[in-house]
C-alpha cells in the first residue's frame, strides 16, 4: 500500500472535482483500516465521493484498495476458474439465497463462506488440510450472506430463525461442509475487507448511502477477496428498493457488470421490480416456510422465476449449461425432483441443526414446521375496507410495519422476533369482497389503529381489473464482447435473452 498522503489533501482535491490517483486512493483505504484516518475525514471524504462522483478508473482503484485491506480467500487449485457467487441489492420477501444455493449445490456446484486467510507476505494461503473435492470440475460458490437492517431482511436472520443453524464456520468447518454437502451459507468473516465495515458504518450517517461508486466498490471488493470467477447480481429498483427507478437501477448494474469484469470476474446483473413483496410472505420464520415451498417445486411463481433466472446464468457462466434457458431448466429440475430440498436438509445438519429438527423441517407436514420455527402468539386477519379489484399491495409500508413489531432492526445487533411476518392472501388482479381478508399478520403485540390503518393503506384497490402487470424482471445487464465462461469451463453458448423495461 502507498505511504499515506495527506488526507485534507486528498478531501480538497475530490471535493473540487478532480480525479484521484490510484495511489491517493490507496492512501485514503490505508487510513481508513489502520485508524489514522479521523472520522470527521473520513465522512468529509465519503460526502465529496456522494457529490462529485467518481469516473470508472476511481472506483475500480477503490475497489482494489479495499479488497487488498484485509484477507483474501484462497482455495484448492482444482477449484479455479470455477468460484460463483450471487449478490441481491435487498427487498421485502427476498428469500431466494435459501433455495439458490441448495439447488445450485444440488447441480453440482458447492456453496459456501469464507475459506483461507492471508500469510505474512500477503500471499493467500488454504486452509489447514485442505483437498480437493471428490468433482473439481463442478463450480464453487462463496456466498456470504448479510442480516436485515431498515425494513430489508436478511439470510442470515431467515436462517437463524432455524433453532440451531449457526452461521459461524471455521474454513476447515466449512471445508468439510462444502465437500459432503454442497453448500454453506454464513456470515461475513470480521478480517475480509474491513476498510468496507468501517465505510459503510459511516455511509449509513453521513447520508451517502446512495452513491454509485460507493456501492459498487462495497459490493464487489467483498467478491474480489473471494477471489471469484462468475457473479450474478440482483439489482432492485421501485419503492421498497433503494433505487426508485429502473433508469437508476441499470446506472449501478452497468457499473457492477463493467468493474467486475475488470477485476477478472465473469459478471451478470437482472433487474428486478421491488414495489410489491416477494412471493406472498414476509417474516423471517415465514420467508423460511415459503423457500421450503420453493424446494419442493412449488411456491410462488416469481420466487420461482427469480431463483431459476439467476442461477441459470450462473450455471451458464460457469459451463454446466450451454445457454442461460438451458441452466434455468436444470435449476427447475432440482427444485422439481427434491434434489435441492434434500440438499438444504443436509446442509441444516451440517451447520448444527438436530437431525429430527432438519428432517420435520424439511419433510414433516405443515404442521410439524410451524412447531420446528414456532409461531406468534397472535395471527390477525385484516378485511379489505370496500370491495374492488386489487391493483397492488405496497411492500414499503407493510415491512415498515412488520419491522415496527419486531421482525427487523433500526441498529446493528439489535435483537429481532422471528416470528413477526405477514402473508398476502390475495394476488394483483383478484377481486375482494368488502370485509374479505386479504392480509394475515402475525405478531406478538398489539397491531393497534395506527398499524392498521398504514397496512389497510397498503391495498390499493380500484373498481375495475387493473392492466397485466410489468414482469418483475425487467432486464439483463450482460457485459460487452462474446458471451459465457472460459474455453477450459466449459462451452459458451447463446446469451441470455434481454429483458428490457423501456
Amino acid at each position: 500500500m502507498a505511504a499515506q498522503a495527506s488526507l485534507p489533501v486528498l478531501i480538497g482535491k475530490k471535493r473540487d472535482g478532480e480525479q484521484l490517483e490510484e495511489e491517493e486512493i490507496q492512501s485514503f483505504v490505508c487510513g481508513v483500516t489502520d485508524g489514522t484516518a479521523q472520522q470527521g475525514q473520513i465522512g468529509a471524504m465519503l460526502m465529496a465521493i456522494r457529490l462529485r462522483g467518481m469516473d470508472a478508473v476511481e472506483t475500480l482503484a477503490l475497489t482494489r484498495a479495499m479488497a487488498a485491506s484485509g484477507r483474501s480467500l484462497a482455495w484448492p487449485p482444482a477449484w479455479q476458474g470455477l468460484l460463483v457467487d450471487k449478490h441481491s441489492t435487498g427487498g421485502v420477501g427476498d428469500k431466494v439465497s435459501l433455495a439458490l444455493a441448495p439447488a445450485l449445490a444440488a447441480c453440482g456446484c458447492k456453496v459456501s463462506g469464507v475459506v483461507g486467510g492471508t500469510g505474512a507476505d500477503g500471499v493467500p494461503t488454504a486452509p489447514p488440510n485442505t483437498h480437493v473435492p471428490t468433482h473439481p470440475s463442478h463450480p464453487q460458490v462463496p456466498m456470504i450472506s448479510g442480516r436485515g437492517l431498515g425494513h430489508t431482511g436478511g439470510t442470515l436472520d431467515k436462517l437463524e430463525a432455524i433453532p440451531g443453524f449457526c452461521v459461524s464456520q471455521s474454513p476447515e468447518q466449512m471445508q468439510s461442509i462444502l465437500e459432503r454437502v454442497g453448500c454453506c451459507i454464513v456470515g461475513q468473516s470480521e478480517e475480509l475487507v474491513p476498510a468496507d465495515r468501517v465505510l459503510y458504518a459511516l455511509r449509513d450517517v453521513t447520508a451517502t448511502v446512495d452513491s454509485l461508486p460507493l456501492i459498487t466498490a462495497s459490493i464487489l471488493s467483498k467478491k474480489a477477496a473471494e477471489q471469484l470467477s462468475a457473479l450474478v447480481l440482483d439489482v432492485k429498483f421501485g419503492s421498497a428498493a433503494l433505487y426508485p427507478t429502473l433508469e437508476s437501477a441499470r446506472e449501478l448494474a452497468q457499473s457492477l457488470v463493467a468493474v467486475g469484469e475488470q477485476l477478472g470476474i465473469r459478471t451478470a446483473a437482472v433487474l428486478s421490480r421491488m414495489d410489491q413483496p416477494l412471493g406472498r410472505c414476509v417474516g423471517n420464520s415465514l420467508e423460511v416456510l415459503e423457500a421450503l415451498e420453493c424446494l419442493e417445486g412449488g411456491g410462488p411463481s416469481d420466487l420461482r422465476e427469480l431463483v431459476t433466472t439467476l442461477g441459470g446464468l450462473l450455471l451458464w457462466q460457469c459451463g454446466l449449461a450451454g445457454a442461460a434457458e438451458q441452466g434455468q431448466e436444470r435449476l427447475g429440475q432440482a427444485l422439481d425432483d427434491g434434489s435441492a430440498l434434500r440438499t438444504f436438509e443436509a446442509m441444516l445438519g451440517a451447520q448444527g441443526v438436530p437431525p429430527a429438527t432438519a428432517r420435520h423441517l424439511c419433510t414433516g407436514t405443515p404442521t410439524q414446521r410451524c412447531q420446528v420455527l414456532g409461531q406468534a402468539s397472535v395471527r390477525e386477519e385484516l378485511p379489505a375496507p370496500q370491495g374492488g379489484w386489487v391493483q397492488q399491495v405496497e411492500a414499503l409500508p407493510l415491512a415498515h410495519v412488520l419491522h415496527d413489531l419486531g421482525a427487523g432492526r433500526a441498529r446493528a445487533g439489535d435483537p429481532i422476533n422471528p416470528r413477526v411476518g405477514a402473508e398476502l392472501l390475495v394476488a394483483v388482479g383478484q377481486r375482494l369482497r368488502e370485509g374479505e381478508p386479504w392480509l394475515r399478520v402475525h405478531h406478538d403485540g398489539v397491531l393497534g389503529a395506527g398499524r392498521r390503518g398504514a397496512l389497510q393503506a397498503a391495498l390499493r384497490l380500484a373498481p375495475g381489473p387493473p392492466p397485466a402487470p410489468p414482469p418483475r424482471l425487467a432486464e439483463i445487464i450482460l457485459p460487452p464482447g462474446p458471451p459465457g465462461p472460459p474455453a477450459e469451463a466449459g462451452t459458451a453458448g447463446a446469451p441470455p435473452a434481454r429483458r428490457d423495461g423501456r
